[in-house]
């Protein structure tokens, strides 16, 4: 009786890891998802203010020759 307990004791602690394991490996996998979406938001960013200066600077060199 008592092995049967303790059989039975095992294999739950063992579901439980397992649980546990792919639980914590999901999470990670959002997290490295999440990651990635934010470096490409940063890039996308980056651009987006890398042409905005380069219009600024654009209409400045035009304003320049408007009055000369």
């Amino acid at each position: 009786m008592k092995q049967i307990i303790v059989l039975i004791a095992a294999a739950a602690l063992t579901g439980c890891g397992v649980e546990t394991a792919t639980t914590a490996a999901t999470v990670a996998a959002a997290k490295k998802q999440e990651l990635e979406q934010g470096k490409k938001t940063m890039d996308k960013m980056q651009q987006d203010v890398g042409k905005a200066m380069e219009q600024t600077q654009q209409s400045a060199a035009r304003a320049d020759e408007a009055a000369k």
